[in-house]
């Protein structure tokens, strides 16, 4: 496998997402990325990743300004996986296709009832490889 695997989510900007002067407010942009994140997961049919997934970094780099009513789409991709944790890389793009943000976010596997990370599943490893179902 050449590439792990990404999703995209479309949004429009609305007004809760602005702050005072107008435009995307800092927490709008992990918001987006959150939505692209779960879509991710959806699409890797691994719907328990959410409740042991803490993250523990956050990387934003903010290029542009995105205005109310503006079209945008989130892009996560699987950047690196560890055997404890997960890097997602992602860009926030506007509709004209100008980057206003990107960055990484980490996590790490810590089931339920597990006070420290743990590694992750086999059935997410492998299908973050591309890999099929054992049978």
């Amino acid at each position: 496998m050449d590439r792990f695997p990404e999703a995209c989510v479309e949004r429009t900007v609305e007004w809760v997402d602005t702050d005072a002067s107008g435009h995307q407010h800092n927490s709008a942009i992990l918001r987006w990325v959150e939505a692209a994140e779960a879509e991710l997961f959806r699409s890797l049919e691994f719907p328990d990743y959410f409740p042991s997934a803490p993250r523990v970094q956050q990387v934003i780099n903010y290029k542009a300004k995105l205005w109310f009513g503006q079209r945008i789409t989130a892009t996560v991709r699987i950047h690196a996986l560890g055997r404890t944790s997960l890097t997602m890389a992602f860009d926030v793009t506007s509709d004209a296709g100008e980057v206003a943000a990107y960055g990484t976010v980490t996590t790490v596997h810590v089931p339920n009832g597990s006070t420290a990370a743990q590694p992750w599943p086999e059935h997410l490893v492998r299908a973050v490889k591309g890999v099929p179902a054992a049978e």
